[in-house]
């Protein structure tokens, strides 16, 4: 029987299929979600090959009925649901007379707005384990960006910032239910995503995933009356 069980979005690769890994080795079971399905699926089998228990969901994740369906089946297939990381985002740059409106959709939908809707399916789910045992845990992922703000990033950044302000809503709203939310805010992450600056900043200086990762371990690990709205990652040197 399953005793614990977490959903992680954006989990084919960086901060997501860390953070998976980390929960595996903390005995979760896991639905991942993410938008391409070969790469997600490759994911899932790196964990699975690791003794895992894994259910995957290839969706794009900023349409409502997709969130509807990855909770379903989390629901069918485990029963509970512990921990909830939505990490899903994407970060388009361009410069204020150059934003696309199918561009600025798309981050609005699925930085923030997924989110929110994530909330809203699994909220049922999140109270039953809050119930039992004081410490649901929901991690959004934000950016040290939705903190101050960033030309050119400027969508990104207004997302991400209101992840964090969404997160510090959900702490007030639900946290007396044995639901803790946290922002994670980190700075460049070796990932993907920040590629367009690694000429700039060599990976090798960046934040790891596996940094983030192990914050959410801590964060499993409080006790029921600790809750942490916010975590702030910045890499050494770094304006706060």
């Amino acid at each position: 029987m399953t005793t614990r069980a977490a959903i992680v979005t954006g989990a084919s690769s960086g901060i997501g299929l860390a953070t998976a890994r980390m929960l595996g080795e903390e005995g979760y079971s896991l639905t991942l979600a993410a938008r391409r399905a070969d790469k997600l699926e490759a994911a899932a089998d790196e964990l699975r090959e690791a003794g895992f228990a894994v259910h995957h969901v290839a969706a794009p994740l900023q349409e409502e009925d997709a969130v509807k369906r990855v909770v379903a089946e989390h629901r069918d297939r485990y029963g509970r649901l512990d921990v909830l990381v939505n990490n899903a985002g994407i970060g388009i740059g361009a410069s204020v007379a150059e934003i696309e409106t199918k561009k600025l959709d798309l981050q609005l939908d699925l930085n923030l707005r997924s989110i929110i809707l994530f909330y809203r399916e699994a909220v049922g789910l999140l109270r039953e384990a809050g119930k039992e045992h004081s410490s649901a845990l929901v991690v959004n992922t934000a950016s040290i960006a939705g903190k101050y703000g960033q030309a050119w990033m400027s969508v990104y950044a207004a997302t991400k910032g209101a992840v964090v302000n969404w997160t510090e809503s959900m702490h007030k709203e639900l946290a007396q239910e044995g639901i803790k939310s946290t922002a994670l805010c980190p700075g460049f992450v070796d990932t993907p995503m920040t590629d367009f600056v690694k000429g700039t900043v060599a990976a090798e200086e960046m934040i790891t995933p596996q940094d983030i990762a192990e914050s959410v371990r801590f964060l499993l690990r409080v006790s029921p009356a600790c809750c942490v709205p916010e975590i702030q990652f910045v890499r050494p040197g770094d304006a706060m």
